[in-house]
């Protein structure tokens, strides 16, 4: 049964003061241990979040790294550097793609760097609302797939344990939202192109989360699907509440799962 998993992305927001006193409101109020909690905060409140959620289960992931392990790279951060820092990055959000330019074969690059330091990726991949709009978001999606694993060992996504994380550009802050059945529907095709290009068996236990303005509100819908299996979360995980009552329904999911592989 594939893990459920909730990854916070607190984007260019909390000092590391701040981020420290967050995390740990946001452990205690989401002390759910069947589900895979990971906050990302930025790479200045990294060590103030791991010191935070120590002993708590919760897991720290960086919002992005660079593609070379050292160099003249004025203002990046590279994958070792991450050691003892974090164990999950995040690769590829629409909004690195957007505004640093950021295309699908720097993030096949990063994710190499990832693999080999050792941390847990999220390839984050997602359509345009012109490209829905065109009926091309699955072509567009299963694309953007095939160019980030392109020549990665999948053994080495396997031993990773690599997360695809689909969120509609369309659908973020823009009011306009998409539904479980958008999310499952290109979670089947994620899984399509992994089991093509890499296997099976890694297709199958592959987690596949839903990001697109998840709230506590409308959670439930995306982990109704049986093809989704969390969520990456962005506003919404900077609340307590909001994080609190996504995670309780990623828990009630993963309860029910149990029950039925059980059953």
């Amino acid at each position: 049964m594939r893990p459920l998993i909730v990854a916070a992305n607190w984007k260019m927001n909390t000092t590391p003061a701040d981020a420290a006193a967050l995390a740990g409101i946001i452990a205690a109020a989401s002390d759910h241990p069947d589900v895979i909690r990971v906050i990302c905060p930025p790479f200045l409140s990294l060590a103030a979040v791991r010191d935070a959620v120590a002993g708590t289960g919760i897991e720290v992931g960086a919002q992005n790294v660079h593609q070379e392990l050292a160099g003249a790279y004025t203002g990046e951060t590279s994958a070792p550097m991450l050691a003892g820092l974090a164990t999950w990055v995040i690769l590829g959000h629409s909004e690195r793609r957007r505004d640093a330019g950021e295309t699908d074969a720097l993030v096949n690059r990063k994710l190499a760097r990832a693999l080999d330091s050792g941390l847990r990726p999220i390839v984050c991949v997602g359509e345009l609302l012109a490209d829905r709009d065109a009926g091309r978001a699955e072509e567009v999606v299963t694309g953007q797939v095939r160019a980030c694993l392109a020549g990665i060992d999948p053994d080495a996504l396997a031993a990773a344990g690599l997360v695809v994380a689909y969120e509609p550009v369309w659908a973020i802050g823009t009011g306009r939202n998409a539904r479980g059945a958008d999310a499952a529907a290109m979670a089947d095709a994620i899984r399509r192109v992994v089991a093509e290009m890499a296997t099976p068996s890694l297709a199958e236990s592959l987690p596949v989360l839903y990001g697109g303005s998840v709230t506590a509100a409308n959670a439930a819908e995306f982990f109704g699907e049986p093809a989704v299996d969390g969520a990456r979360v962005g506003g919404a995980s900077l609340k307590r509440d909001e994080m609190a009552g996504i995670v309780a329904s990623a828990s009630l999911t993963a309860a029910a799962r149990l029950a039925a592989s059980a059953g």
